[in-house]
Order: structure tokens, then sequence, then C-alpha cells
């Protein structure tokens, strides 16, 4: 009995003790980062010297400081500024306030008190008490920044300013200007009245730092003014005035910084009437202001130039003739004020002077203009427009490129007058001068009609050694008029030399003479003999048609025939035969044409819906609503109207051009859905049970893999894509990703890669709820709708109930109809070399270099400098090697809207091969998914992270690849 006793209580013991080590071994430590502001204590009390310390300081500034650790850091801070004398450590410690005052998630209000005693405190006769005070005023800045709701640390900040505007130093007087730049004249809690009033006070007390001895105080005053209205306070009118004063002042910053003044008042007083100086004439504030600054364009210092350039651009509310005198250095009569007869002969009268009569005609009418008489402009301002375009510094003759096409596409009537100034541009010896004038002359081509003399100028520039300036000049003419048919026809052989000169321009000059073509059919039409070599009696020669020359020409003129019927009539035989070859194969450049006695040339479409779009639109819709219809039936029927409807949206979107995008998108779309009802997995479409088997993993693995691709082509591959459509598209991507758990779940064994693929998912759910919770109401009875009402369960459920309940969520759902955007355009690329077609490899040496020209035309391409990738990949050799490029942004061209040019070199590099090998090259457009996620609210800012934004999480082929032989050769020993 004692043993089974002893025994009993010796097992209790054991229990107790075993309970008491789980309890230790299952005890947590509370891990604690070391606080910073106790280390920065020790190494300052570790200091032995000034030296020693500010070396600590230093490495300190180096190290990362958490928000919540700021505070104790300023304390120490502080208490040792206090106990320091160095001057060189008190100015590293300002230094390092201002720093932490500016820390993310600090409040920095507990150390303004400090800072201004620091302020009211330093000593008069400090090396470096400037510097310092610069420091803490900068510090206070940030704090005034940082809290822009707190009205009495505003008021007290701009006190503090206003006190130290006396400072003799002039780096004092700069900070304090900028703190009431920032910080001045907006409170929300006083009247009206008292708003306007401490407003203009404020206006004034920086006013009067204009006249400031020290050019960078002035400089810093008319900042703060321009810092006042940017924060949305409207300045005063008297400001000009102190403005025009300082357009002579003897430093080109604050002349600078006086013409950006200037053009604000301008723009907010325009029609403010204003007095000439020593005249009682009056005049428009913004027509003196556009003076003043014209006169600028003729400044010493090119920097005031190209600013004052670039701001008469924007001032499109002066009057016609200050704009016409930009264009002619002699002052015009009609800026001049000239005293009339009566008030000529009322002078005379009153001098008392009469005709002597020993003179002939000294007593008729004087019609002379007086030179004394008043200008209602500068002469030094008239012709600044002829000033900037000759000035010696090519970026001003660009700033004035750009002003005068800003004010051309305002002012049809300036547009015809500044055309000849634009041409003689074309000849500017940079570049970038003349390709600038070529866009520029581009965007106001609808407001001018090109005469001979000035279209002979711009064809000379089809010279040009630069492939950018040539294509510039393509497309300017594709958009310009032309005044005769002399001036069709010497455009047409000045492009037929570039052609014959530059091969490589082929493309492009097709393209020219298209547009060419469709807007001077009546210039074009007594050519077509010429061009076309007929004669009335006589047959001639069928002319070849492979030359490139002879295409360029029928394009030309089947263009211009499309809008006049009499022009087919003028074509011989062979004629028609090559229109019928070139429809085919050039079907983007030739359109389609009515020939007398032959049926219209088109592709199985009526005539009707070639010549009008609303049938096209309606045959659109009502596709779309006929699929609509899926979930009254059967799984056989709803699978060949898919089939059926997506037939018809890809042809259709062959035929009409303007309605592709958003053909292409429904039918893929459309494809997305036909793959989820041949896995047997659609929504009600008979409502029938659809497991899956081990004999159908393969096909519902490869449908939910299409799946996850055309959803990432629709989102990325379109312009024009909407919040509605991206809502749709992530639905149908979270369907293919059940579907892949799915077939995970019938082909996997064991429990652990299901409950991270469940989480997984159960994740993405989440996500697409958090995201999109504004447009959930519209999708009811969808799958998405329907998972998350089951979401407290599957959160509990084990991985195959999960599945269970997947499966039937997927055949119960609902088919959601895609909202179409009102513009949408497919993302496309043309690789235009190499071309591919040489049969002569590429030989380079084994071990070294070749550079591989790429030439690629880009079509609706969003943002190319990011998302643009050249992919090369080698396709006979065993090694299978890959290799992507990422083109530099310079690469990029941007010829006109929706269009880019690639134009790069890749290169290539291998060991010696045995025999030449086809290397493939393509291009990729890259993406990321969280590009188009709309922003939250609640996250910080309402931004995603920038590490997110650049990453790259795919690639979508969206050109055809293009097949080079290479050949690396051994190297020679």
């Amino acid at each position: 009995m004692a043993a089974h006793l002893k025994k009993r209580v010796y097992e209790e013991f054991t229990k107790v003790v075993q309970q008491q080590q789980e309890e230790i071994a299952t005890k947590k430590l509370r891990l604690t980062k070391p606080s910073k502001s106790a280390a920065l204590h020790i190494d300052l009390c570790k200091a032995t010297s000034p030296a020693d310390a500010l070396q600590y300081l230093l490495q300190f500034a180096r190290k990362p400081v958490e928000a919540e650790s700021v505070e104790g850091v300023v304390r120490i801070l502080l208490e040792h500024y206090y106990k320091e004398n160095d001057p060189s450590v008190r100015l590293k410690i300002a230094s390092l306030l201002g720093l932490l005052s500016k820390t993310a998630g600090f409040s920095p209000d507990c150390i303004m008190d400090d800072a201004i005693n620091i302020l009211q405190n330093e000593s008069k006769f400090s090396i470096v008490r400037a510097e310092i005070f610069t420091q803490l005023l900068d510090t206070l800045l940030a704090i005034g920044t940082k809290l822009p709701e707190n009205q009495a640390i505003q008021m007290r900040l701009v006190d503090v300013a206003c006190k130290h505007l006396t400072d003799t130093s002039h780096g004092v007087r700069n900070k304090c200007l900028q703190l009431l730049g920032n910080l001045g004249s907006l409170e929300k809690s006083v009247t009206k009245d008292a708003e306007g009033l401490a407003a203009r006070d404020v206006q004034k007390i920086i006013g009067d730092y204009f006249s400031d001895q020290d050019p960078r105080v002035r400089t810093a005053a008319i900042k703060a003014m321009l810092q006042l209205h940017e924060r949305g306070l409207k300045l005063h009118q008297t400001i000009y005035n102190q403005a025009c004063k300082l357009l002579s002042d003897d430093y080109e910053q604050v002349r600078s910084a006086a013409v950006q003044l200037i053009w604000v008042v301008s723009q907010l007083y325009p029609e403010s009437i204003v007095p000439i100086p020593s005249s009682n004439e009056e005049i428009r504030l913004v027509d003196d202001a556009f003076g003043k600054i014209c006169h600028m364009v003729s400044d010493g210092s090119w920097v005031v130039r190209v600013q004052a350039a670039k701001l008469l651009g924007s001032m499109e509310q002066v009057s016609s003739h200050f704009l016409e005198q930009t264009l002619d250095k002699k002052l015009m009569s009609d800026l001049r004020r000239k005293r009339t007869a009566h008030e000529r002969a009322k002078e005379l009268y009153s001098s008392g002077e009469f005709s002597s009569g020993r003179k002939w005609g000294d007593d008729a009418p004087k019609e002379e203009v007086d030179t004394g008489a008043v200008n209602l402009i500068e002469s030094g301002a008239c012709g600044a427009f002829v000033h900037g375009l000759e000035d010696e510094m090519y970026e001003v003759r660009i700033a004035a490129v750009e002003a005068l096409c800003m004010l051309a596409q305002s002012s049809p009537s300036f547009a015809e007058k500044c055309l000849d100034f634009l041409v003689d541009m074309f000849n500017d010896e940079i570049e970038e001068v003349r390709l600038q004038s070529i866009h520029t002359m581009r965007k106001i081509s609808n407001n001018i009609t090109l005469r001979e003399d000035q279209l002979d100028t711009v064809l000379a520039v089809l010279e040009d050694s630069s492939r950018d300036i040539r294509e510039a000049l393509h497309e300017l003419l594709c958009c310009t008029n032309v005044s005769t048919k002399e001036g069709i026809h010497l455009a047409l052989v000045e492009l037929l030399k570039n052609l014959t000169k530059y091969p490589t321009d082929r493309d492009s000059i097709w393209k020219c003479l298209k547009f060419l073509g469709s807007r001077h059919p009546t210039l074009v039409l007594p050519l077509v003999p010429e061009l076309l070599s007929t004669h009335p009696f006589f047959d001639t020669a069928e002319p070849d048609m492979d030359d490139p020359a002879y295409i360029a020409v029928l394009v030309l003129i089947f263009n211009a025939a499309k809008t006049c019927p009499t022009m087919p009539a003028l074509f011989s035989d062979h004629t028609f035969r090559h229109y019928a070859y070139l429809r085919d194969s050039l079907s983007h450049l030739v359109p389609a044409l009515r020939l007398p006695g032959r049926k219209l040339v088109s592709s199985a479409v009526s005539p009707n819906i070639i010549s009008q779009e609303d049938p096209s639109q309606q045959f659109l819709q009502q596709s779309l609503e006929r699929v609509y219809s899926l979930q009254h039936l059967d799984p056989q029927g709803a699978q060949e109207l898919l089939e059926f409807t997506i037939r018809d949206l890809q042809r259709l979107g062959e035929l009409q051009s303007e309605l592709a995008g958003v053909a292409d998108f429904s039918a893929t779309y459309l494809r997305c859905q036909l793959l989820l009802i041949k896995v047997g997995l659609a929504g009600k479409v008979g409502n029938v049970a659809a497991p899956l088997y081990l004999k159908q993993s393969d096909l519902a693995s490869a449908a939910a893999k299409q799946i996850m691709e055309e959803t990432y082509k629709m989102e990325f591959m379109y312009s024009g894509v909407e919040n509605k459509q991206v809502v749709i598209i992530h639905h149908m991507r979270l369907q293919a990703k059940a579907l892949q758990l799915i077939v995970t779940a019938r082909t996997t064994r064991g429990l652990d890669p299901l409950f991270g693929m469940c989480e997984k998912f159960l994740q993405e759910v989440d996500f697409f709820q958090r995201y999109f919770i504004a447009d959930l109401p519209h999708l009811q009875d969808s799958f998405v709708d329907k998972l998350l009402d089951l979401m407290p369960r599957l959160m509990t459920s084990k991985p195959a109930e999960v599945v269970k309940i997947l499966q039937t969520m997927l055949r119960q759902s609902a088919f959601l109809h895609l909202p179409l955007p009102e513009q949408i355009h497919k993302a496309s690329a043309t690789i235009i070399e190499p071309a591919g077609e040489s049969d002569n490899p590429l030989r380079f040496t084994s071990g070294l270099v070749v550079a591989l020209d790429v030439d690629a035309t880009l079509e609706h391409v969003q943002d190319p400098q990011n998302t643009v990738k050249v992919q090369v990949c080698r396709v006979l050799y065993p090694d299978g090697q890959a290799q992507m490029i990422h083109p530099k942004p310079a690469d990029f061209r941007n010829p006109g809207p929706g269009r880019h040019r690639l134009i790069t070199q890749v290169y290539l590099s291998h060991t010696a091969w045995t025999e030449a090998c086809q290397v493939e090259v393509r291009l990729l457009l890259a993406y990321n998914s969280s590009a188009r996620i709309p922003k939250c609210p609640w996250m910080e800012g309402g931004e995603v992270s920038p590490q997110v934004e650049t990453s790259i999480e795919g690639t979508i082929p969206f050109s055809k690849p293009v097949k080079v032989y290479i050949m690396p050769k051994p190297a020679r020993r």
C-alpha cells in the first residue's frame, strides 16, 4: 500500500515538473530594438572634444531613425545643444533637427518652442550664427508645412519670420521670406474681410524686399510672392508696377523671377487698364505685360530669354495687333499714338505762328509721324519672335518655336503670318530645332495652306540624313494643305527621290502619299494621265508592280479617287488589275473604290456596311445581346453560339478598322467564357454536373492557363479600358484561379500543398473585395457574389470542402455582361527591321558581339518606355537560350498621337557554331497587375508602392516574330 502511494506521488510530481518545463519552453520573449536616443546620448557623453562630438553626429546622420524614436533623439540633441559651445557642433545639431522634423509619422510641434527659444537666445557674435539661424528656420518651415491645419502654429511661425526679416544675413532673410511664402495668410477661421487684409499685409511685407540691397533676397522675395499664388492666394494688382521695375535689375535671377511674376499678374487681371508712363494713354494690362515680356526676349542672359519666350506662348488673351508686332522689328503704325489734324492745328494756333508765305506748302497739314509720339509698346519689344528665332542659343530658338505654336493654335490669322518664319527654321543648323519646327507646323496644319515657295523649302528637308527628321516631315505632309497641282507634283517628285535615296523610308512615304491624295483629290485629278503615262490613242507599256515608286504613285491616285468619281475613267486596263492586287496586298493603304462596270472591291460585305458605320455598330450590339441569353441554352447550344459569335466578331474587326479594337476585346472575353463551358464548369447553362476526372485534368489545366493569359491581354493590351471592364476582367481571372485550384486538388496527393493554395485563393478573394468594393453591387448573382456570402464558412473549412464549394459556385454563377468602353484600341507592333527575308547570315567572330538593328512601329502602346521589351530567342540552336533587352528611353520616338517608333540595337554574342542558325526577334509588352488597381483611400497616400509599380509580373507578345540568320565564326589564331 505504501509502495502504491509512493508511486502515485511520484507520478503526480512528474506531471507537475513536465507542466512547468512546457510553460518555460513556450514562454515568449519580447525582442526590443536598442533605443536610438540612448545610443546617441552615450556617444555624445563619450566625446572628449568638439571634433569627436561632430564625428558622432555625422555617423548618426547616416542611420535611419524610426518615427517612435524621433522625439527622444530630439530631446538628447537639444540637451547637448544647450551645453555645447562649439559653433560647428551647434550647426550640425540644428541641421539634424531640421531633418528629423521631416520624418514621416512624427508630429514636430513638440520641438517648436525649443527651436524658437534657440533663435531668440543665439549669440549675435557667433561665427556661424547665420547658418544656425537658417537651419532653425528651415526646421520651423518643416513644422508649419506638416501642420497646415493648426492656425495658431501657423500665425506664430509667421510672426517669428517677420521678426527676423531685418537680420543682417541674406541667408536668414531668404529663409524668412520662404517661410512667409509657404505659411502666410491662408487663415480659415477669420472673417472674409480680415483674411483679405491679412493677405495684403503679407504681400506688402514681402513686396518691401523687392528693393533689398542683396539680389539673392530680391529673388527670394519674388519667389515667396509666387509661392503665395501657387497656394491659392490672389495677388494684388499693385505688385505689377514693382515687378516691372525689377526687369531692369542687374542680376539675371531677379529678372527671371520678375518675368514670371509679371506673367502671373497678367493672368489674374488681364482686362485691367494701366497707364503708359509719361503719357495720358492707357492700355490693357495683359497687352502691357506682353510688351514687357517681349522686351525680355532680347535680354543679355539666355536663361531669361528662354523663360520669356516660353511665357509668351501662354498669353492667348493678347490683342491681335500686339501679336503681329512680334513678327516685325519695325514699330507698326497702329501701335503708335498719333495726334489728329485738329490737335496739330490747335497747337499751331496756340503757339501764335502763321505761314510767312516764303516756303511753298509750309502751312500744309503734316502727316509725318512725330518721333516724340507715344508708343504703345517699347521699340525694343518689336519683333520678339524674330529675335528669338535668330538667337545664338538653340534653347532660345526652341522656346520661341514652341511659343509660336501655342499662339498660332489659338489664332488662325497669326498662324498664316508666322508660317514663313517656321518654314525658315527647317534649315536650322541644330537637328533638335529642325525637328521641333516640323512638329510645330504639324500641330497648326489645319490653319495653314502652303504656297509653292514654302513647299519647296519644306521638301528640301527630305535630303536630311536623320531618319527622325525625314519621318517627321512625312507626318507633316500627311496633314498639310497644298494650294496648287504643281505643289502636289513637286511633293510627289521629291518623295520619290527620297524613296530612291533612302529605301528604308518606303512605308512612311507610302503612308504620306495616302493622306496627301485623300486631302487633295481635285489637284491630283489633272495629274493622272501624266502620272500613269496614259495616252488617248496608243497603248503604253505596263509598269512593273515590284517597283516601290510605281506603288507610291498608285497609292496617291487611288486615295484621291475615293472622293473623286470621275477619276477611274482615266485608268487603263492594267491599272484596274493593279488596283485589285494592291487592294488585297496593301489594304491599309488602298481604299475600297466604286469602279465603273465592276463590283465594289471588298470582302463579302454589303456596300451599306462599308459606307456607313451604324449597321456595323448595330451588328456588334446584336451579336453581344444574343450571347447574353446563354443561361437559357444547354451546354452544347451555348458552345455553338459562342463559337459563331466569336467568328463573327473577328471577321467584323478585319472589315471595319474603327471597330477592330472593341470587336477583338469582346471576342477575347467570349473566348474565356467558351473555355469554361468546354471544361464543363460554366454558369447556368443547363445546370448539369460535370465533375473533373483525371483524364480531363489536362484539358482543364490548359483552359485555366489560357484564360489567365487572355485576361492579362484584355487588361494590358488595350488602351481605353475603364474601371468597369477591369472589374469584369479580374472576376474572370478569379474564376480561372478557382479552376486551377480544383484541378490541383484532383491531381495532387497530400494536404500540405492544398492548405497553402486554399489560403492564397482566399486572399485573392479578399483582395478583390477590398479593391473593387464600389463595384460589388453590379456583380449580383456572380461567382464572387456567391463566394463572398460563403466566405466565413470557407475560412474554417478543409481543402476538400473548399474545392467542392468552388466547383458548385462555378457551376451556378451567372454570365456577366461586359460593358463596352467608348473608345478602345489594341496595342500592336510591326517590326520593320530586321525584315527576315535575307538568306545571307550575319557573320561575326565568336566571343565578340554583333549589333542587330531593330526598327519597329508601335500603335496604341501606353508608356512604351517602361513596358516594351525586345526578346531574342535562338530557335534552332539546341541550347534554346532567350535574351530580353530593355530599350533605353531615348530609343523611342513619338511621331504622332497614339504612335511610337522604336529604333534600337540588340547586341548578340555566342560561341562558334558549325552552321548558320536562326535567331527569333519579337517585341513583348511587360505588365504589372497592380498598375490598374484603383487607389484605396485608407492606404497611405492612396498610392501603390513604387516597388510594385516598377516590377514586371509578366510579358505578352504583341508582334510577329522575325527570324534572322546569324553565324558565329571561330576566332583566328
